[in-house]
């Protein structure tokens, strides 16, 4: 009696960047083309999903801080099950699938299981953000360096190490940290970085939506609050947030006045 056997289990973990469906790349085309089953997140943009195939099954499984997510043990148990079966699976993240994505712990998981797995970068919102408004994450008068950390770990305790950032010259990228800007300015600030500090706030980079606040670390909690920006948003601490393009009438920035007088002085 013949034994049925499946195709080789293939699983991509894809980066579909942080929101502009034209910042994705062939690469990540490719891999979506050829998909039977897709597991999307929330932050992908749904043009994206115009390069699969009529017949691919589309599944969202949205995660979102603060927000009613699919728990991370039942993605991962469906992949397996979706790679196992024989079928192409392509699991589309938001920005990229190694930078505060999970994808570190899914490719584990998938491997374990004995599952072939490739992983396709994407541009993570931590770059495009800045970028958007003309601010380098790196400047040689400013900045020799970045620094990628996420404002909300895994657990409560689970923090970065504010009083080691702060004095840093380095640029400090911030994900996931909106909710928590009181905190990580009290910190920041009783590390001994200092409170006119230069910081961005970057709303939906790259989308339709994005929306943006350009302050100083002393007056981040209340100028954000009063912006009324939320999540999902990229914060940038920094003198090279001094580069931002500041003209209200192309990019719709909302400044605090005694920052827009310091740079309208120095040009």
């Amino acid at each position: 009696m013949q034994t049925q056997t499946t195709s080789p289990a293939k699983v991509y973990l894809v980066g579909a960047g942080p929101g502009d469906p034209e910042l994705l790349t062939l690469k990540a085309v490719r891999a979506i083309g050829c998909a039977n089953v897709l597991l999307v997140d929330d932050l992908v943009n749904p043009a994206v999903l115009e390069h699969a195939p009529a017949s691919a099954r589309i599944v969202y499984v949205g995660k979102r801080g603060g927000c009613q997510s699919t728990p991370q043990a039942f993605i991962e148990r469906l992949m397996i099950a979706e790679a196992q079966a024989g079928r192409v699976v392509v699991r589309l993240k938001g920005g990229d699938p190694f930078i505060f994505g999970r994808g570190g712990e899914e490719r584990e998981h998938l491997r374990d299981a004995g599952i072939d797995v490739e992983v396709v970068n994407g541009i993570s919102s931590g770059l495009a953000a800045p970028a958007s408004l003309g601010i380098p994450l790196t400047h040689r008068d400013w900045s020799q360096g970045a620094v990628f950390v996420t404002g909300h770990g895994k657990t409560k305790d689970a923090n970065p190490d504010w009083d080691a950032l702060a004095k840093l010259t380095l640029t400090l990228v911030i994900y996931m940290g909106v909710g928590r800007s009181s905190e990580i300015q009290a910190a920041l600030l009783a590390g001994g970085k200092a409170a006119d500090t230069p910081v961005a706030v970057i709303q939906s980079a790259t989308g339709t939506t994005q929306a943006q606040l350009i302050t100083t670390l002393g007056r981040l909690p209340e100028d954000l609050a009063a912006s009324q920006l939320g999540s999902p948003a990229i914060i940038v601490i920094g003198d090279v947030v001094r580069c931002a393009d500041f003209h209200a009438d192309r990019h719709g920035i909302t400044h605090t006045d005694a920052l827009v007088a310091e740079y309208a002085a120095t040009m």
